[in-house]
């Protein structure tokens, strides 16, 4: 089932590197910004939630659980690609595909 999370937080790329350095070389203001729309309730009920952790980006979706790390040498530099594999990463497993598609962030659920 495919459904749609939210927006894409355009606000979030004002805190890209070199607009808003941070050290982490990963972006992590960035991505704080960027999965905090994410922290959903569905219709059906099922609790969405997406968080960093240093360089751990975990989603849970009901009592499915992914996780997966933000890597700047596979993926980098661009700090939006790393955030994107990672989110990608873990909510694959979870039981879900990420994507962007018309300026929103979708989840296809995989039923378990």
């Amino acid at each position: 089932m495919k459904v749609r999370i939210a927006p894409v937080n355009t606000e979030a790329e004002k805190l890209i590197p070199p607009a808003q350095p941070d050290r982490s070389r990963i972006g992590a203001n960035h991505a704080d910004a960027y999965v905090k729309a994410m922290n959903v309730t569905l219709d059906d009920g099922t609790q969405v939630s997406c968080k960093r952790r240093g360089l751990n980006i975990t989603i849970a979706i009901g009592e499915r659980k992914g996780e997966a790390i933000m890597r700047r040498i596979e993926h980098g530099p661009d700090v939006k690609v790393i955030l994107q594999k990672a989110l990608e990463a873990a909510a694959e497993a979870a039981g879900a595909k990420f994507s962007v598609e018309g300026g929103e962030i979708c989840l296809d659920i995989q039923d378990s």
